[in-house]
């Protein structure tokens, strides 16, 4: 391994220890569901999912999932 990506390495650390350097504009996941597969985006603050109930209460276990996995790197 050359120095140039050891250093490389380095900073990926580093960064990966300061999330205030990272905010999502847009986002999509397949999220392997109970029961089935889910689309969930998330563009210009705010989520869309395929499932049944986000289509009517725009929220679901999905996005509240995803909203916990990516705590600190979303906008508020």
């Amino acid at each position: 391994m050359d120095s140039g990506m050891i250093g490389k390495i380095k900073k990926a650390k580093e960064y990966a220890q300061e999330l205030e350097r990272m905010e999502f504009s847009s986002l999509e996941v397949s999220f392997k569901g109970t029961n089935n597969m889910h689309e969930v985006s998330y563009e210009d603050g705010k989520w869309q999912c395929d499932c049944d109930y986000f289509q009517t209460r725009e929220y679901c276990s999905h996005t509240m999932a995803l909203e916990k996995v990516l705590a600190g790197l979303l906008p508020e």
